[in-house]
């Protein structure tokens, strides 16, 4: 059974920084595509950030300097540094990790609220 297990949201100022957690099991996790998606009331799941399993990094252009995804994969674990946070960065975020045109699965969700 595959379970990915989120940690590391909450509420956090403006020019704020967090870090998301997520731990893997049930899949050989070098193998896959890792990463972040997030969904803010009203719009559709967009990708936050991506590691392939060669290590070519995808990020969303609005995060770009100020995010950074980091897997490890002897913790199976992929990680989100969030760093210069602001309000539109508010959203439910979700682990994913993706054998491309295979397998695909998500975390249950954590909430991040950028607010003062």
């Amino acid at each position: 059974q595959v379970q990915l297990v989120e940690s590391g949201g909450g509420l956090v100022q403006p020019g704020g920084s967090l870090k998301l957690s997520c731990t893997a099991s049930g899949i050989p996790f070098k193998n896959y595509y890792v990463g972040w998606y997030r969904q803010a009331p009203g719009k559709e799941r967009e990708l936050v950030a991506r590691i392939t399993s060669s290590g070519v990094y995808t990020y969303l252009d609005s995060v770009k300097g100020r995010f950074t995804v980091d897997r490890d994969n002897h913790k199976s674990a992929v990680y989100l540094q969030m760093d210069n946070v602001k309000p539109e960065d508010t959203a439910v975020y979700y682990c994913n990790t993706e054998y491309p045109n295979l397998h695909n699965y998500w975390g249950q969700g954590t909430q991040v609220t950028v607010s003062s």
